[in-house]
């Protein structure tokens, strides 16, 4: 996708062995390129959010067991390289699947070819991360055209709640693949985009990317959502997650289970969009068995952003003294879910729905 005009990735190979990476923590007031040239340095960049989304994470953690067979390509070392990168965070799947996937390759090459084939992994999935982003995007596309087609011309309003776009992935993103597809087509857009506080990636992140595409967006607060909906002004809700289960529940940014209620008092569709590593196939509960990650209270209490002076900082916004607490995900149960737009299609929100697309994950595993 664009930045500037000019077509960018999340995440790619330096010349010189490192990795380098848009470190999102600057965004939307800064484009910053960072470097990662260790494990450390990998891990240290997934904790901090310097790379966030599902997707990108797992790609990331791929690298990271490839900056780490640089160092020692011995089997404790790439053990306890993929326990401390399946730790960095601990509720999207992707970066479990990423690592034990990168690992399988690893362990079956010789030691000295150990970096090599660790860096052909890496490659291929951010590869195939693509691709998939891409096919979920003309898949989803077919819904926006759907209701763009009983609109005579006007605009399809859709919601998104926190940042699905290809800053989530390598690239094209998730929920807004649909959007650019349909962009694309010359369908007509008007996005709403949530804040999503805390950490403010909607407003931060989803609308740097629609602005640098040139989709028209409005940014509302995230208590908004609803009152929109009551009046008409949405016709679909489209968003990602980080974890969904067989049964089809899905583990997506705080906010979002209250979204998909308010979706279905209103009778909106609400879809959630991704790729088929995102799938938890051991798991049915959603609520019961996805570990939800809470983050540091600093978050709720203080905002980042630009200051006056133009410079970069944290405000405090909460009463001093007063104790908060920042989970970072709540689980939306499938029979909230309208249906998933995944890389091989769209489906209801069921076992039935995720098993008719991926027949191959019918036995648990």
């Amino acid at each position: 996708m664009l930045i500037a005009g000019r077509p960018s990735r999340t995440i790619w190979p330096a010349a010189d062995g490192a990795v380098e990476i848009i470190d999102q923590t600057r965004l939307p007031h800064a484009v910053e390129i960072a470097r990662l040239a260790t494990l450390d340095d990998a891990v240290t960049a997934i904790a901090q959010m310097k790379v966030r989304g599902a997707p990108l994470i797992g790609v990331t953690a791929a690298w990271g067991l490839a900056l780490a067979m640089r160092r020692d390509s011995g089997d404790e070392a790439l053990a306890s390289a993929a326990r401390r990168l399946k730790a960095s965070r601990p509720t999207a799947v992707n970066l479990a699947w990423a690592v034990d996937r990168a690992c399988a390759r690893i362990l079956a090459a010789p030691r000295a070819q150990r970096e090599a084939a660790a860096r052909a992994e890496a490659i291929d999935i951010a590869e195939e991360d693509v691709a998939a982003c891409r096919r979920i995007g003309e898949h989803g596309a077919t819904l926006i055209a759907a209701i763009a087609g009983r609109k005579a011309g006007a605009p399809v309003n859709i919601l998104t709640h926190c940042n699905a776009g290809w800053l989530a992935t390598v690239d094209w993103g998730t929920a807004l693949a649909p959007m650019y597809v349909a962009q694309e087509q010359g369908l007509p857009l008007r996005v709403w985009v949530d804040e999503t506080r805390p950490r403010n990636q909607g407003a931060a992140l989803t609308a740097f990317e629609l602005g640098q595409q040139g989709i028209d967006h409005t940014i509302i607060v995230d208590n908004a959502g609803g009152h929109l909906m009551q009046h008409g002004m949405v016709d679909l809700c489209i968003v990602g997650a980080d974890r969904v289960t067989r049964a089809g529940d899905a583990a997506n940014k705080i906010g979002t289970y209250l979204k998909a209620l308010a979706a279905a008092d209103n009778g909106v569709p609400f879809h959630v969009a991704v790729p088929a590593s995102t799938i938890d196939w051991r798991l049915r509960d959603g609520v019961g068995e996805i570990p939800i990650e809470q983050r540091d209270a600093r978050e709720v209490t203080h905002l980042w952003g630009a200051l006056a002076d133009g410079s970069l900082g944290w405000v405090q916004v909460s009463a001093p003294g007063s104790a908060a607490a920042n989970y970072a995900f709540d689980v939306t149960p499938a029979r909230l879910i309208t249906g998933f737009i995944t890389d091989r299609g769209c489906c209801p929100a069921s076992e039935v729905g995720l098993v008719s697309l991926f027949p191959e994950r019918r036995e648990a595993a």
